[in-house]
């Protein structure tokens, strides 16, 4: 009994834990202390769903579909990411970079020339569809985030959580300032009241702004002003927010207030019928029930889904990071990407598009006091009961105070230019990190950008270890430190002894730099020392060949003079670095001279930098160490990791 009982326990313990971690939510809940945490939770729940009503709302502009499938993307996956998610205070939903990229696809895959109709008479125009645009927008949108939560999933149960490191600090940062660039160009037909069309790939940018600077004449001046006023609000609620953000409660809900004041400003003037303003338009009651990915379309999206979700991976779990580690708690890396991937896969059959965590939210939601998931979860229902009960309420909202909301938010983004001086200052490789992904990223597109950005990361690294750092270390007298004797004054050599350090692995790429400047630094050159061991073996058996005259061969080694006679007898001698002359021994006694062979007589190589040492960078080691023995002289390996 106790054999069967056994195996039985071990099954049922690893199935306990398997559970527990795909679903976190059963490790936390059943022990939440509602005393401490409800209250906090509920605030946070309501001030964070009060901010995400209105991003919900702007950032379906970006992702190029109807506004109602932002308040979609903002109530599914944040639902789901309180039983999945293992961090407690980052806010799930619609994302200005994410939703662009979304955006940039789906108007590539359904541009307004698909969807033209026939002009009525020679004087008009072409119309486009819009409704039949949108829905194809939306198809692609959706089935963009089905195999996006996909990829992300299985990434999570290969355990590459890890990939999100090939996305440098430099790297987001450049990344997320260029798309910053994007959307704000994005949004100057709505804040001018323009219509021109978006443009999407290489260039897009500099496409986009021409098409608004040639059709400026046609600013609506009604839609300017309000976008205007908004903006300056707007600015004005974010500045007193973050001055005042530690006697405040709650921060000022800026965002809802411009929506509800511009809402009812439409409603009451009737911007839209009387002056042209465009408005958010008809936004359906209730939810949409569930239905299947058109996945025809996937052929042509797998890049797109590649790089989107990698940067939503990113960018959650790295803000995830940095509220665990100020509140004292773990996130697992792998687990946030199988959550992810689970809203992503799951909320696509109810028409949403790919989400990830919201940085402004996430401070919301921090600053306000939530402690658990459920203040996602409370957030989620404010949106829920906005698209249940009165989303028709929102119809008047003009589309201009949605395009203020979305430039204010990005402020901090703007912010991240002021990283450029501090980069030159501490390292020039990483700025030229930050300043590919933004060029790139601004004149490629994001998805191009992003590819570019990565694989100019990865050959900075590769220059990094194939050009390493190599300096002869000094001893600082009355210290345990050994610095570099070039940039430290205070540094001393012992005498007759080197030490080379090289802060880089030894391998194909960077061995033949090492030895030649190993040679160089230490003043050690084994070609030499080769010629002078060629010429003591000729000396040497012109020796053993000559009976009648004995043949002295002297070499002279720092200071230390070493007779070497033939027939194999030794005898050393010391004279201040001079060797005497010898007549007395003999007239006929020829002597010859060997030029000193090296100073050093003990050379340390400094390996504890080395992760590892391939077999070509073995090979050029080896190379070098016979002639060095045969000089005399004494090599040691100094590594803490081989």
């Amino acid at each position: 009994k106790m054999l069967l009982f056994l195996p039985c326990g071990l099954f049922t313990g690893k199935a306990k834990a398997a559970v527990l971690t795909f679903l976190p939510i059963l490790t936390w809940l059943p022990s939440y202390p509602v005393k401490q945490y409800l209250l906090s939770d509920v605030v946070s729940g309501l001030s964070t769903g009060v901010v995400q009503l209105p991003q919900g709302l702007a950032y379906a502009m970006l992702a190029a579909v109807p506004p109602v499938y932002g308040l979609y993307s903002s109530f599914y996956p944040v639902l789901l990411y309180t039983f999945f998610g293992t961090s407690r205070h980052i806010s799930i939903g619609t994302f200005a970079v994410v939703s662009l990229m979304i955006g940039g696809v789906a108007v590539r895959e359904a541009p307004d020339s698909m969807f033209i109709l026939p002009a009525n008479g020679s004087n008009m125009s072409d119309v486009v569809d819009v409704a039949a645009r949108d829905a194809k927008r939306v198809q692609v949108a959706v089935v963009l985030t089905t195999l996006v939560g996909i990829i992300q999933f299985v990434f999570g149960l290969l355990r590459f959580g890890f990939v999100a490191i090939y996305l440098t600090e430099p790297l987001v940062r450049g990344f997320t300032t260029a798309a910053a660039v994007h959307v704000v160009v994005s949004q100057l037909k709505y804040l001018l009241g323009v219509k021109t069309p978006r443009f999407s790939g290489p260039l897009s940018v500099i496409f986009s702004v021409s098409a608004v600077v040639s059709d400026i004449t046609s600013t609506n001046v009604t839609t300017l002003i309000l976008g205007l006023v908004c903006l300056v609000f707007l600015y004005v609620i974010k500045d007193l927010n973050e001055r005042f953000k530690k006697k405040l409660p709650i921060p000022i809900p800026g965002e809802i207030i411009v929506v509800i004041v511009s809402t009812g400003v439409s409603y009451g003037l009737l911007l839209s019928e009387d002056y042209s303003v465009g408005v958010v338009g008809k936004i359906p009651t209730g939810l949409l029930p569930p239905s299947l990915p058109d996945f025809s379309l996937l052929p042509s999206l797998v890049t797109d889904s590649f790089a989107i979700a990698i940067v939503g991976f990113s960018m959650g779990v790295s803000l995830a990071k940095i509220f665990a580690l100020k509140h004292g708690y773990t996130v697992d890396g792998n687990q946030e990407l199988i959550a992810l991937g689970l809203c992503n896969f799951i909320s696509s059959f109810f028409q949403t598009f790919a989400i990830t965590c919201s940085m402004s939210r996430s401070l919301v939601q921090e600053s306000t006091g939530g402690k658990t998931q459920i203040a996602g979860l409370l957030s989620s229902l404010v949106v829920l009961l906005v698209v249940v009960a009165i989303g028709f309420v929102f119809q008047p909202l003009p589309q201009t105070a949605l395009a203020a909301i979305i430039m204010v938010n990005l402020l901090g983004m703007f912010k991240q230019f002021r990283d450029i001086p501090a980069l030159w200052r501490t390292s020039k490789i990483e700025l030229a990190i930050w300043l590919v992904a933004f060029v790139a990223s601004v004149l490629l597109g994001l998805d191009y950008g992003l590819l570019v950005a990565v694989a100019f990361a990865i050959i900075t690294v590769i220059y990094r270890t194939q050009s390493p750092k190599s300096a002869v270390l000094g001893h600082v007298s009355g210290t345990g430190l050994y610095c570099d004797v070039d940039e430290y004054e205070e540094a001393a050599e012992y005498e007759g002894i080197k030490i080379f350090h090289s802060n880089s692995s030894i391998y194909f790429a960077n061995s033949d730099l090492y030895v030649n400047t190993l040679k160089e630094k230490t003043g050690v050159n084994p070609e030499d020392l080769q010629a002078v061991r060629k010429a003591r073996r000729k000396l040497k058996e012109k020796a053993n060949g000559s009976h009648s005259t004995p043949l002295k061969i002297c070499a002279k080694e720092q200071g230390v003079t070493h007779e070497v006679l033939s027939h194999n007898n030794v005898a050393e001698e010391q004279r201040n670095g001079q060797l005497e002359d010898r007549h007395s021994e003999s007239d006929l006694e020829e002597a010859v001279f060997i030029e000193p062979l090296c100073t050093v007589h003990s050379i340390i190589l400094d390996w504890t930098s080395a992760s590892f040492i391939d077999s070509v960078g073995a090979k050029a080691i080896k190379q070098v160490l016979p002639p060095i023995f045969f000089s005399h002289l004494r090599i040691f390996l100094m590594s803490g990791s081989l």
